[in-house]
């Protein structure tokens, strides 16, 4: 167990707060398995980009369509699924969003079977309208479930895991969906005179049908587990008269939850961007197959995961609004070499940036509810609703990369870095004046 000093103008002894209450580990644990669970089909898409421009014929901006239908889940869906965990409770929240997961992965067979591109997407919606529960729930259940001077720290400890589910889907991806068959003009042109080429691009469709559904199979297990798990109350009245007559500052009043909002879309937009088309980018500046360039957004991934364990011990000693304002605006710095310099030195920079994006997304969501008490399921639904820009930003991206190269596409997230930093050093925490009208920010 960790802990991290105390300040003792904010908490009347001077003892170390526990990251984890005593009696609180077992739903801490299945609630931060989540964080992994969530990262391996977000990743799974970087898979399908480059599965589906080959299996399906189509260019990077029609590609891009993945992120976008994945993201739109999250859109439409993390609003309401705050409002009923604030009415129902954070694990009717978690369960509901592990069924509509576990049946999104499973659709994925009648997918395949019927080879329409629009029906995965179809299915990509419904696994993001799960995850938008998830990622609602367990993030504001991690950060509330504890001391909220420790908040910020051990919502980055658990979405460590979610990098190593990250590395695990790009893994099982490059091994069992890329086939590694790579077929030149000369090539097609050869099995279209055979007759063949439409067999081998449904043999390349069918590819992604195993992994789902392992995957839905496991998800739909995880929801009996949390199903018959007791939650502890997170020590807010979420009653409906204490809802009824809640007459604390709206949240759209809050400034630093409202940037946070939009810090958010900037940096889901940017970390999705610069996956989607890292592979792509690895392909055209050194000549890589597929499978290849897989294992090096594995690397990339890696550097994310070292990034955000080495990130939580540094919480301890650095407040987080300036670390997130430094890594931000490093990685704007390195987007524009990747710009600048494609090549073996852009594909480097590509790694550093996961690092330098490890600890952005749980200390933005971190900083964002900070305060908001009764309100802090409404508001970390609002922020997860700003993953939206991980459907914007990719296809950006892709049309840019169209346009003007895959190389010059990454001036988009080097952009959406500068928004983070200016975030970060502007607005992150709640101004004084709100401290004083509103005790309960105090406490957050």
């Amino acid at each position: 167990m960790q802990s991290i000093p105390v300040v003792p103008s904010q908490i009347n002894n001077s003892h170390h707060a526990p990251l984890v209450p005593a009696g609180r580990m077992l739903p801490f644990v299945l609630v931060t398995a989540l964080f992994f669970l969530w990262a391996i089909p977000n990743n799974f898409n970087d898979i399908l980009i480059r599965q589906f421009m080959k299996s399906f014929e189509i260019n990077r901006l029609q590609a891009g369509l993945v992120q976008f239908a994945f993201y739109l889940g999250y859109f439409f869906l993390a609003y309401p699924a705050g409002v009923i965990m604030r009415r129902a409770g954070y694990k009717t929240g978690i369960v509901i969003g592990l069924c509509l997961y576990g049946a999104g992965c499973i659709l994925f067979y009648p997918a395949a079977h019927v080879g329409q591109y629009w029906f995965f997407l179809t299915a990509l919606f419904v696994i993001a309208s799960g995850l938008a529960f998830l990622e609602t729930g367990a993030s504001s259940f991690i950060v509330q479930m504890g001391d909220p001077e420790t908040a910020a720290q051990r919502v980055n400890f658990s979405q460590s895991f979610n990098p190593l589910g990250s590395i695990t889907a790009v893994l099982i991806g490059s091994q069992f969906i890329f086939s590694g068959v790579e077929l030149n003009p000369l090539e097609v042109a050869r099995r279209q005179a055979e007759g063949t080429y439409q067999a081998y691009l449904k043999s390349e469709t069918l590819r992604v049908v195993t992994p789902y559904l392992v995957l839905g199979s496991l998800v739909l297990l995880w929801a009996v587990l949390i199903a018959r798990t007791r939650f502890p109350h997170t020590g807010m009245d979420y009653s409906r008269n204490t809802l009824d007559h809640d007459t604390s500052k709206p949240l759209w009043k809050r400034k630093h939850f409202v940037f946070a909002v939009v810090a958010q879309f900037f940096y889901v937009g940017a970390q999705v961007g610069a996956w989607s088309w890292q592979i792509p980018y690895v392909q055209t500046y050194t000549g890589m197959g597929e499978r290849k360039a897989g294992y090096l957004l594995t690397a990339a991934l890696v550097a994310f995961t070292t990034g955000r364990f080495f990130s939580t011990w540094l919480l301890r000693y650095v407040r987080a609004s300036r670390l997130l304002g430094v890594y931000a605006i490093v990685n704007a710095a390195i987007c524009a070499m990747v710009v600048l310099r494609p090549g073996w030195l852009g594909v480097g920079c590509l790694v550093a940036v996961s690092f330098f994006m490890s600890m952005m997304y749980p200390t933005i969501f971190a900083l964002g509810v900070k305060g908001l008490g009764t309100r802090t399921k409404t508001g970390g639904a609002v922020i997860v609703m700003s993953i939206a820009g991980g459907a914007a930003i990719p296809l950006i991206m892709g049309r840019v990369g169209d346009l003007a190269g895959v190389a010059v596409s990454y001036a988009v997230p080097a952009v959406c870095f500068v928004g983070v930093g200016l975030y970060a050093w502007l607005a992150a925490s709640p101004e004084q004046e709100e401290l004083a009208a509103d005790p309960g920010l105090a406490l957050g």
